[in-house]
């Protein structure tokens, strides 16, 4: 059955998100209202979340979800109870369509001045009053509202950022879920292979840290992964044990805050001089030999072996809302784009668009040419400290 008059495509495109305005397909409703169909809707949600990203502006979304209706000419009457409610409620500005195909109601409240308890208690209270009319207590019951707003201080920090405004994330394609699958097989390919063959350089390079300083030889760090999922990142020591993070911190915070390296005086973003690090501390970080433990997090899945570096959990707290985007859409990985192209020679900005082009332009071709010229550039050691 169709809902509000027209007729529905049989054929349901996958998500593109290269698509094009112009593209764009609702279902006409009276008074020039449109409930737009999922794939379409779904176009709207990325478009307008980029729009936030950039201008901080924010903006909520509603879902109303009957999906515990199991009848489906019952679901479907219910939620067209509903919108015809809906349509002559929200503003001329709002976006209505199906978040869900004929499972999930959404609103879209665009261009918000502010996003304060106060105003998403009012959205849930008019969704919630609207439902309360429309449908007879024995559905009501059946239908949950729920409120999402855009960006978030949580989607900011540790706490996993709300993925209803990311529906693009996932693979839309068999062919996207295949070079996945080729990618996470070679990350364990490859990070099994390199432990088994580095063992005796990990067996010298254990011996020197600790005929160089007391303590672990392994370091263990909180690095924030894909989608904000915190994970331990593994280092070997470079640093005396309980050296404190507060100079780092602050660098860092100054550094993404400004766009620019603290001193002013070139635009690195590692300290170049750092007074924590030990004597083969130096040398391992100037060869990078201080990463090669972060192959037992490949192994474990927490990172790949190409993609963008994970940041500390006080790194994020410092970023733009369009800065996290480098940490939601692919795994973290040992090299990436910026480590091959710019390394600490780049400005933050410049950075987190290298990862977002990597991101963009991701296949398993782009990750082999990366991994051919990490050689390269360790060994060169530009931007290494």
């Amino acid at each position: 059955m169709n809902f509000i008059g027209g007729t529905t495509k049989p054929d349901r495109r996958r998500l593109d998100f290269k698509w094009r305005w112009r593209n764009l397909k609702a279902i006409p409703t009276h008074r020039g209202r449109y409930l737009y169909e999922q794939h379409d809707f779904m176009q709207l949600l990325y478009f307008e979340r980029r729009r936030s990203e950039r201008s901080s502006r924010p903006f909520c979304l509603v879902l109303l979800g009957a999906i515990n209706i199991a009848d489906g000419v019952l679901r479907e009457v219910a939620l067209q109870r509903v919108f015809q409610l809906l349509r002559t409620a929200v503003r001329e500005t709002d976006i209505l369509g199906w978040y869900e195909q004929n499972t999930t109601l959404a609103i879209m409240f665009s261009d918000l001045k502010s996003a304060d308890t106060e105003v998403l208690q009012s959205l849930q209270t008019k969704a919630s009053d609207i439902l309360a009319v429309a449908l007879m207590p024995e559905l009501l019951k059946y239908v949950q509202v729920s409120v999402h707003v855009f960006p978030h201080s949580n989607d900011l920090g540790m706490d996993t950022p709300d993925l209803t405004f990311y529906p693009d994330l996932a693979p839309q394609s068999q062919a996207q879920k295949t070079a996945h699958i080729l990618k996470r097989i070679i990350d364990i390919t490859g990070s099994f292979l390199l432990l088994c063959l580095l063992g005796p350089l990990f067996a010298l390079i254990a011996f020197l840290i600790k005929l160089d300083s007391q303590g672990p030889v392994i370091f263990r760090q909180v690095r924030i992964g894909q989608q904000g999922k915190p994970f331990n990142f593994l280092k070997f020591r470079s640093m005396c044990v309980g050296s404190d993070a507060a100079i780092h911190k602050e660098y860092v915070s100054r550094f993404i805050s400004q766009g620019q390296a603290a001193s002013h005086t070139a635009t690195v973003y590692k300290i170049t001089d750092d007074p924590r690090v030990t004597k083969i501390g130096r040398v391992l970080r100037k060869t990078s030999l201080d990463e090669l433990p972060q192959f037992w997090n490949v192994l474990c899945g927490q990172m790949s072996l190409v993609g963008p570096r994970p940041p500390l959990p006080y790194e994020i707290e410092s970023y733009a809302t369009w800065h996290r985007r480098r940490i939601l859409e692919i795994k973290p990985g040992m090299t990436g784009l910026w480590q091959v192209t710019g390394r600490s020679r780049t400005t933050f900005n410049e950075m987190v668009r290298l990862d977002l082009r990597y991101v963009q332009q991701w296949s398993i071709w782009l990750d082999f040419k990366i991994l051919l010229q990490t050689p390269k550039a360790v060994v060169m050691g530009e931007g290494a400290y």
